[in-house]
């Protein structure tokens, strides 16, 4: 899932400020180049300094996150010693600045976790491979389209149909992404998980309808006031589109969720019986709440996160979604989130305060983004009732190492609201070793993502073609 908190996200949102105070002058400017090694992998961190006055400012990326551009805000510089405080992701960049001026050298500290981190001045950074990028000729047309939502005032959706060759009608699939402002391709850290799956799909003869999400890049409309219900219905308006085409079959129409998407498609498929199938990926099966315990539990402990930490981060989670879940007025429940970091902190041994009070004023700054209407809704909201009421095939597909949406605890629970349901025509997968982009990785950390090439494992692939072919039929000639 690309979560849309700093708590549940991946991007890094660094700020850097401050003073030089060494006799002989430090030089910052320009930009610095280096690599976190996390576990299966690596992730470049780029600073970008500049002179300002007596102090430095200046921007910092993180390219394999997609994060560019973020604004510097806290730096100290004491002789050759630099800290970098990043109170927005709980981070801290302690480092020494060598004689050249061209090398810092330190560790990046995060989550009561620190990573060695060498950055050089000047360095570039070399993009990484993508092996499954699409490429010509393609046996399929590529068509831009415009969805109009006409139940969300404002919402057109823009996108981009790929018809197969041949004279038609197609079976037809809708991709729908998943948390976060994603673009079609479902873009994140040099992958394009969605191109690859719909030039995967069309080559098999199946049309593949992808769109921005409503209010992002193209599309037009309001994101964040959005809604888990809001992306259903523009799910079903991107249905309805398919519907109107000569070139799709329109009793052969199916939606295929990722993540979030996977939560969309049965909330879609239980309220139109224009949906004809549903494939999740990665999809849920319990509240946003019971996922959130679990994968940030599993996210931490892969990050070598001590069982004490994790205790203590479940004891802080359950308090500030208590409050959520009761406290209805968005002001009141950030004041009252605040107040509850205050007592917890205020709780901890002195040593404890020290080493986590960074976490708690970043979780301070982030209270008024944990009320906004996306965040309320996914924490409370139930994927069963509208498994149960989906009537149309079924295919659940997990990769048995998802930190982020745990194939054990999701899985059971689809099946189950199934079978409750009397849905007898599904199919649940949980794929080996490939992880909640369905990449094939080594711990299924998010922190492998941008180094494994592969963007969707060729089995997963294959899996949900297969499974679509059957349920439609053969190719049309």
């Amino acid at each position: 899932m690309n979560w849309k908190m700093g708590v549940l996200g991946l991007a890094l949102f660094l700020v850097l400020s401050g003073q030089s105070i060494f006799a002989q002058e430090v030089d910052l400017t320009g930009t610095w180049v280096g690599k976190l090694s996390v576990a299966g992998g690596s992730l470049a961190l780029v600073m970008h300094f500049k002179k300002q006055g007596d102090g430095w400012t200046g921007t910092v990326d993180s390219p394999d996150q997609g994060a560019k551009g973020i604004p510097i805000s806290s730096i100290s510089l004491e002789g050759r010693n630099l800290e970098v405080k990043v109170d927005s992701v709980m981070g801290t960049y302690k480092a020494t600045v060598s004689e050249d001026n061209k090398t810092l050298t330190g560790k990046w500290s995060q989550n009561n976790v620190s990573l060695d981190l060498v950055l050089t001045k000047g360095a570039k950074v070399s993009a990484p491979k993508r092996t499954q990028v699409p490429k010509p000729p393609f046996p399929y047309k590529a068509i831009e389209v415009k969805i109009n939502n006409p139940k969300a005032k404002g919402v057109t959706l823009a996108g981009t149909l790929t018809v197969p060759n041949g004279k038609g009608p197609f079976p037809a699939v809708v991709l729908v992404s998943g948390s976060g402002p994603q673009n079609r391709d479902e873009e994140l850290m040099g992958h394009k998980p969605f191109l690859v799956l719909a030039d995967y799909l069309s080559r098999r003869g199946i049309a593949v309808l992808r769109y921005d999400d409503r209010g992002t890049h193209d599309s037009k409309g309001d994101f964040m006031t959005a809604t888990t219900l809001d992306f259903a219905s523009d799910s079903l308006a991107a249905v309805a589109f398919l519907k109107k085409r000569k070139e799709i079959n329109p009793r052969k129409i199916g939606i295929v969720g990722h993540s979030e998407g996977g939560l969309v498609a049965p909330i879609a498929a239980s309220q139109s019986n224009d949906v004809g199938f549903i494939v999740l990926m990665a999809g849920t099966g319990v509240t946003g709440e019971e996922i959130l315990y679990l994968q940030s539990s599993l996210l931490a402990r892969a990050g070598g996160a001590s069982e004490e930490d994790i205790k203590l981060n479940r004891e802080l989670q359950g308090a500030i979604f208590k409050i959520i879940r009761e406290e209805k007025n968005d002001q009141r429940a950030a004041e009252k989130i605040i107040a509850a970091m205050d007592q917890f902190l205020a709780k901890q041994s002195e040593e404890k305060k020290a080493e986590i009070k960074d976490t708690v004023a970043a979780l301070r700054i982030q209270a008024r983004a944990m009320v906004n209407p996306w965040f309320r809704t996914f924490l409370t909201l139930d994927p069963a009732p509208y498994l149960k009421k989906t009537r149309v095939p079924v295919l659940a597909i997990n990769g048995e190492k998802d930190l982020q949406v745990d194939a054990d605890q999701n899985l059971p629970k689809i099946e189950a609201a199934l079978k409750a349901g009397g849905n007898k025509r599904y199919t649940i997968k949980r794929m080996p070793n490939l992880n909640h982009l369905f990449q094939k990785s080594v711990t299924g950390s998010p922190m492998e993502y941008q180094s494994i090439e592969e963007t969707i494992n060729p089995a997963a692939l294959k899996a949900i073609g297969d499974w679509i072919v059957k349920v439609v039929g053969p190719p049309a000639k």
